[in-house]
């Protein structure tokens, strides 16, 4: 299992998101992570597709763009005409999970569920087949510099055996309040997708900061790199 490194631009200088984006390219990202909050599914606002779509010419690097919104169904098509190459909806929005995935798939982008730091993952057992990432919150959304809500790591756990139980090879992505410092137990638990804003962004040396991340970073008993 490939170990993703995907810095949040949510840490990011919004007034030169371009420039921020090539400094990522260069120094090692794996995937973009692009939250989008619509100030009601959770208590903050970003960005939307426009921005997305000026932002795809800075990189190649895959967007994996977070739906912190109501009613994503509304806006999947936008999202994915902007070039989001991952799309994941939060469960919790999803009153309809398997149809929403269907319509991503049908997009042929990359279907993606996440979870909120409360939510059990039963809310999603039944669907593991129909994606191909988990994303599980560590802190509650809405903002970023949160510290790590340390119970995650059993969700991360419980999910890898199924996971393996079942022979799927599933991507599971952790966001909030992840550095160098803890990046070890995170990825020993199971999980591969790595996404960090605050610590990298505060970083003297992003490229620098992700390279250690990877370095301390251990999956299965594994190492990633």
């Amino acid at each position: 299992m490939q170990l993703k490194i995907a810095p949040s631009i949510l840490a990011a200088d919004y007034s030169k998101l371009g420039l921020e984006i090539q400094k990522l390219d260069a120094a090692g990202a794996d995937l973009i992570h692009i939250d989008v909050m619509d100030g009601n599914f959770v208590p903050n606002l970003t960005i939307g597709p426009p921005i997305i779509k000026a932002l795809r010419a800075y990189t190649k690097i895959p967007f994996d763009v977070h739906l912190m919104i109501a009613n994503p169904d509304s806006h999947i098509e936008a999202y994915a005409d902007a070039g989001a190459d991952i799309i994941c909806v939060h469960v919790e929005t999803c009153p309809h999970l398997h149809r929403t995935l269907q319509h991503i798939c049908s997009l042929e982008k990359s279907p993606a569920v996440a979870l909120n730091p409360h939510t059990p993952l039963s809310e999603i057992e039944w669907i593991l087949e129909d994606v191909d990432m988990v994303l599980l919150m560590s802190v509650n959304p809405g903002f970023g510099g949160q510290r790590f809500i340390s119970s995650v790591v059993r969700k991360i756990e419980y999910l890898r055996r199924v996971s393996d139980m079942r022979g799927l090879t599933l991507d599971i992505e952790v966001d909030g309040g992840i550095d160098s410092n803890n990046i070890q137990s995170i990825t020993q638990a199971g999980a591969n997708v790595i996404v960090s804003g605050t610590a990298l962004f505060s970083s003297a040396d992003i490229g620098a900061e992700i390279e250690k991340m990877r370095k301390n970073a251990i999956f299965s008993g594994r190492e990633t790199h």
